[in-house]
């Protein structure tokens, strides 16, 4: 499939009709063309000279072809002269769509305040009745802003294919021809000013969405025995080093090997605070750093990184029709006809039946046929899905497509995995029981050398309390139940229960152990030859947003909130508890899930970060990955939340149900000002320009709504 870049794109409906002419070329059944990004994806064997002389027909062009796909090595193919490399094509369609656009929009601007002058002067002629030079000035304001219009409305009319630009022209040509100058002008002028603002509208969330996609690194600075080479990001690969200065963009994901400063990963993760990193750290490409040196070992070629495949799935977000935008489609294929027939009913039964003039009806009809036009209804959605999806990304949340956001906001169910998700899947001591003052140093000095995560827990309380390990003479490693360690020519044992089957334990002992595996903990026993020195009770550490996460959520509307997880019951139970979700499964095997997050019905969603998560979020209705999880899971997942933590999320739920109520209003605003426009003409009221006002305020109206979820509040 190729890619090209549609300028000159009037409105949805009319980009929806392009796109159906198209598919009917041969090999263009895949056809797609995307008002929401002004992008047309096509069969690299579809006739392009075809294509073009479609959009023509419409006074829409190609302005350049497009690199296939952001994040991917694959590069298409693209017919002639117009082929460039990844980053150069995409430079170039980006730099001269926007310059184009801003054109285009500042040409059409102008050439309806030329008109609107003129139609002043008509006035002033008029009033004095200057009559021919007034026609005459009426008959300049109309060609001048409705020139394209009649020009397309004309070779539509020939092909007996019935647009808004068709109807135009019909009600220009028939109000000139009765004489109604002074209104033909009008209605140019106001046609021309909503075109105006509906491309306006639509160019302003391209633009939001735009910002987000100029974040990609071109060159990297690769070290190379001792030398500094600057290549193009595309010829990094895996294991390659690159110095980043201070202000520079970080090129690829990868490991810091020297150097440390504080890097600002917004746009990547939508953390608006820099965060300090050093050696050892992980790094993501398009992240900005701060005021150190970093030498950052790649771990991830481009096409494979954090950010391309934000851009990827960014841009191919806005192609998704939601269901909304399908149902208003198939509604408009109906509603047009209906309208048409409508309007012929009003200019012929009143003449037929009541003797009423046939000027009249006939003039009647004809602004019928404008208030019929369906652009502003099929505008209603996806100006609010491109500043919805664009709103998210900023924060950190990406909505793979319109249909996952509209979802979104759909909600009543969320399911949760436990570990990686509500903890942070790194198990921290939570209580240490002292019965010997030897207790940390003999297990600091076991646990120093193991990597296993329990010893890593054991090790970071050790050193948390500053305490000197000697160094063991020798240690055996006990399968499955602990270590045996030779400390300063003493044995010392550190493990669970079973390791320390050579102790007698007291009453106290045995109280102190039953309590911490009540409240859910595993526990790491420390001893010598006769007796314990004390033990470590180790738990996964819940995240600390969880808890205020689930209470945001259920504020929200969101009804049941239920954790399913592998771990044992009374753990499950603490977690549970802590984190205040309504209901909790434990001990489940991962197609126990599935089977969990299927009961949950069609409003449900499930979140989560591991391997064994993936087909629990394939399954359910809405899959919702952690941004720093597993590979699998990021691909399954409909919704990535960026940042290593589930804050966000109300915030991705709150932003989707504004957008689907923005929607609701549209749709409403459409079709309500459009049924009071028809309504005129019961009492003979409707006028031609009452009708293009009608079609131009709902217009308006849909825009300025949805452009409103681009607004944020300062906190």
């Amino acid at each position: 499939m190729n890619e090209y870049r549609v300028q000159g794109l009037s409105c949805g409906g009319c980009a929806l009709r392009l796109q159906q002419e198209i598919e009917r070329l041969q090999h263009g059944e895949d056809a797609k063309l995307s008002f929401a990004s002004g992008k047309l994806t096509v069969s690299s064997e579809i006739s392009m000279d075809a294509v073009r002389k479609i959009l023509r027909s419409d006074g829409a062009s190609i302005i350049e072809p497009q690199a296939g796909e952001y994040g991917r090595s694959e590069r298409h193919h693209h017919d002639g002269a117009e082929g460039h490399s990844h980053d150069h094509a995409h430079d170039h369609a980006h730099g001269h769509a926007h310059a184009h656009g801003s054109g285009m929009f500042g040409g059409a601007l102008r050439t309806v305040a030329v008109a609107a002058i003129l139609y002043a002067a008509a006035l002033v002629a008029d009033s004095y009745a200057n009559q021919i030079y007034a026609v005459l000035l009426y008959a300049a304001a109309a060609i001048i802003s409705g020139y394209t219009t009649f020009a397309k409305g004309l070779k539509n009319l020939l092909r007996l294919r019935f647009t808004m630009d068709t109807l135009m022209t019909i009600a220009l040509v028939g109000a000139a021809a009765i004489g109604e100058w002074k209104e033909a002008a009008f209605v140019a002028i106001l046609f021309g000013l909503n075109e105006y603002l509906e491309g306006l509208g639509m160019e302003r969330a391209r633009k939001s969405m735009d910002a987000l996609l100029k974040a990609t690194p071109k060159n990297a600075l690769k070290l190379d025995n001792g030398r500094e080479l600057m290549i193009p990001i595309d010829e990094l690969r895996v294991g390659d080093t690159v110095r980043v200065k201070a202000g520079e963009m970080i090129p690829s994901d990868g490991i810091i090997t020297e150097g440390s400063s504080e890097v600002n990963e917004a746009a990547i993760t939508g953390e608006s605070l820099p965060l300090d990193k050093q050696a050892g750290n992980e790094v993501y490409g398009g992240s900005i750093n701060g005021s150190g040196m970093l030498h950052i070992r790649i771990e991830k070629a481009y096409v494979d990184s954090s950010l391309a495949n934000i851009l990827h799935l960014v841009e191919e977000a806005q192609e998704t029709k939601t269901p909304t935008e399908l149902f208003i489609n198939r509604f408009a294929a109906y509603y047009t006809p209906g309208i048409m027939i409508l309007a012929a009913l009003v200019a012929a039964i009143p003449p037929l039946l009541f003797g009423k003039d046939w000027i009249a009806s006939l003039y009647e009809g004809l602004s019928v046929l404008i208030v019929g036009c369906p652009c502003a209804l099929i505008l209603a959605s996806p100006v609010a899905i491109v500043s919805g999806i664009a709103r998210a990304a900023r924060h950190g949340i990406l909505v793979k497509g319109g249909v996952f956001l509209e979802q979104l906001g759909k909600l009543d169910t969320i399911a949760f995995d436990k570990t990686g998700t509500l903890t942070k899947g790194e198990p921290h001591v939570a209580r240490t029981v002292e019965w010997d003052d030897q207790l940390l140093r003999i297990a600091g000095a076991i646990e120093q050398a193991s990597s296993h995560p329990l010893a890593k827990a054991v090790m970071r309380e050790v050193e948390a309390r500053k305490t000197e390990i000697p160094a063991p003479q020798e240690i055996k490693t006990k399968a499955g139940s602990g270590v045996e360690a030779s400390i300063d020519g003493s044995i010392y044992y550190l493990g669970n229960e079973k390791a320390m089957s050579h102790l007698q334990w007291t009453e106290e002992q045995l109280s102190a152990m039953e309590a911490l595996k009540s409240e859910g903990l595993t526990l790491v026993i420390v001893a010598d030859e006769h007796k314990a020195l004390g033990l470590f009770g180790i738990q996964d550490e819940i995240r600390p947003e969880s808890a205020g996460m689930i209470r945001s959520l259920h504020a929200l509307g969101i009804k049941r909130t239920v954790m399913l997880t592998g771990d044992h019951e009374r753990t499950a139970a603490k977690v549970a508890g802590e984190v205040g979700v309504t209901s909790y499964e434990s001990s489940l095997l991962p197609q126990d899930k599935v089977e969990r997050v299927k009961e949950l019905g069609d409003k449900a969603a499930m979140i989560g970060d591991g391997m064994n998560d993936a087909p629990a979020l394939a399954a359910a209705s809405l899959g919702i990955a952690m941004g720093k999880g597993t590979a699998s899971a990021v691909e399954t997942a409909d919704i990535v939340l960026m940042q290593d933590h589930i804050g966000k999320l109300p915030e991705a739920i709150s932003i989707a149900k504004k957008v689907n109520r923005v929607i609701r209003i549209n749709i409403g605003a459409a079709l309500g000002l459009k049924l009071i426009a028809l309504l005129l003409t019961i009492p003979g009221w409707l006028t031609l320009w009452i009708a293009v006002l009608s079609d131009m305020g709902a217009t308006i109206l849909v825009t300025l709504a949805s452009l409103t979820l681009l607004i944020e509040r300062r906190k």
